[in-house]
């Protein structure tokens, strides 16, 4: 399949339009083989149309002027799909690209198509089977009303509403670094319509996604108005002001007021290495920047600004950064917990989000099997063991929703056999015993493993998969993980103890209420260990 771009960016490589561009052609290439040549409009030597036609009498179907408009027809003809790649200019075509347009003039036969509307000239060639695709960026917070000229243009070129279309609205986000997860996250879209494109057409789920707003309205036109440098008001003449300033506004820009929880927070950005001090304001109504009369923080943040820059760009993760003692945080430690919920798209985009890349693990479906054994089996053993075995059968089905961890598959296999061999006739306290120290085991195994157990469960609230490559959230489940692995392997030790002792009703009592008390240290720990760590930033170093 050979796929013509014309990239009509004056910015050629560096186009935010070409990024989407790129990423249609990865679909494209996940589903056939493709040849594609860009074509970089302004660098073509492309005259403007004299309105001469002679390419309708003189030179039928050859424009009177020898530049490369000759080359670029011979290759729209050749190719199989045609795509037509520009930002919106004034609610039209960039004027490279327009004028490549009226170029076509030689591709048109000089009488009238009869029953065009409008009137219309058919065209000198078959293009019968050819397919066309419009991807196009503007930088308005939304698209919808303001590719109405384009389209009317394309609609008598092409028929109304043929082709793929792909407008992106708030384009210049593509090329703002500290943007990346939600920019990356259309450009998935994208990729996905190329692939469906192959096949036919675009779904309505993807064109449903492409169509969503990269940011809300307000979030979108504060961050619009903060890369500027300058305020509503000031002189747009005006010098742009200590680059910590506008890196500041566009941080506070971010913010998502859906994420407000019924007290205003105060975050306090303190760069080290230029010594300038600001404070965000976060409100249910929205963010504010203090350059001078200051308030009591709720969250104080002393990082070079370079270290902040470069955590934003993604050059580094924000965990990573902490973890080498780049920065130090006092105070309200849960807004770095739920930063790219409170500075982000907001939790509900986030979530979708989230759903859509990774299924969901479920804790709850890895402790079952063994609950049952250790609270039916002691009482009857016949019973404890078929309902194991029954569990084992029927939790499979679940994780045709939620992900199986290698932890469940463990599971299924040990329980499985623990309850085949309570059916066969073994007793029961010492299978119980048994399954205590296999569990332990499986947890504190882990421990020293790449990925501790509980890290596996505990990641959807922190990003998902992503989190797994968060050094400080790994280091925190590592801990947690070694503790109840412990717990586990130390409880056939005094449960045994206890059996044999006068206090023995008092074993289920003691392994009830332990497994409470370590559930309780999980969740102070998760939120104790990683301010703690952080307190100490760099004047730990």
């Amino acid at each position: 399949m050979k796929v013509l771009v014309l990239n009509g960016s004056p910015k050629g490589e560096r186009s935010n339009t070409l990024q989407l561009t790129r990423s249609f052609l990865a679909g494209m290439e996940r589903a056939a083989p493709v040849q594609v040549e860009i074509l970089p409009v302004y660098k073509l030597n492309l005259q403007p149309c004299k309105g001469c036609f002679a390419c309708w009498s003189a030179t039928p179907g050859v424009c009177c002027m020898q530049d490369d408009m000759t080359q670029i027809i011979e290759k729209m003809l050749a190719a199989d799909v045609v795509i037509w790649s520009f930002p919106l200019y004034y609610f039209g075509l960039p004027s490279g690209l327009k004028a490549l347009m009226d170029r076509q003039l030689p591709m048109s036969l000089p009488f009238m198509a009869q029953g065009a509307q409008g009137g219309g000239h058919p065209s000198r060639y078959d293009m019968a089977g050819k397919r066309y695709v419009l991807i196009s960026t503007c930088g308005f917070y939304t698209a919808q009303g303001n590719y109405d000229a384009i389209d009317a243009q394309f609609d008598r070129l092409w028929g109304q509403g043929a082709g793929v279309r792909i407008y992106c609205a708030q384009g210049e986000l593509f090329r703002v670094p500290e943007l990346r997860a939600r920019t990356e996250e259309y450009l998935l879209h994208v990729a996905d319509a190329g692939e469906q494109f192959v096949h036919g057409g675009v779904g309505e789920d993807t064109l449903k996604a492409l169509a969503e707003p990269l940011y809300p309205r307000a979030q979108f036109e504060a961050m619009a108005d903060a890369s500027w440098e300058i305020l509503a008001g000031e002189r747009a003449d005006a010098k742009p002001r200590d680059v910590s300033l506008p890196f500041t506004r566009q941080m506070a820009a971010l913010y998502n007021p859906a994420s407000w929880q019924g007290k205003d927070r105060v975050v306090e950005m303190v760069y080290t290495d230029c010594g300038k001090r600001y404070q965000i304001v976060l409100t249910d109504k929205g963010a504010q920047v203090l350059e001078r009369d200051f308030i009591p923080y709720t969250t104080r943040i002393e990082t070079p600004l370079t270290v902040w820059q470069d955590i934003a760009r993604g050059a580094i993760g924000g965990a990573e950064a902490m973890m080498q003692r780049k920065y130090r945080v006092e105070g309200d430690f849960d807004l770095m917990l739920r930063w790219g919920e409170i500075f982000g798209p907001g939790s509900a985009m986030m979530e979708r989000q989230q759903e859509r890349r990774e299924a969901r693990t479920m804790m709850p479906l890895l402790l079952i099997p063994w609950m049952a054994l250790w609270i039916v089996l002691p009482i009857n053993p016949v019973i404890g063991g078929a309902l194991g075995a029954a569990l084992c059968a029927l939790l499979p089905a679940a994780y045709l929703r939620y992900r199986m961890t290698p932890f469940e598959a463990l599971t299924l296999a040990v329980v499985g056999g623990i309850s085949l061999a309570s059916l066969l006739g073994c007793p029961g306290g010492p299978l119980v015993l048994l399954s205590y120290g296999i569990f332990g085991l499986m947890w504190l195994v882990t421990a020293f493993l790449p990925t501790p157990l509980t890290a596996y469960y505990s990641a959807y609230g922190y990003g998902g998969d992503a989190a797994l490559d968060n050094p400080l959230f790994v280091r925190t489940n590592r801990i947690l993980t070694a503790c109840w692995g412990v717990l586990y392997l130390v409880t056939p030790l005094w449960s045994t103890y206890l059996l044999a002792s006068p206090a023995a009703n008092l074993a289920g009592a003691i392994n009830s209420v332990c497994p409470a008390l370590m559930g309780a240290f999980t969740i102070w720990f998760q939120r104790w260990y990683p301010a703690h760590y952080a307190r100490a930033g760099e004047r730990g170093k």
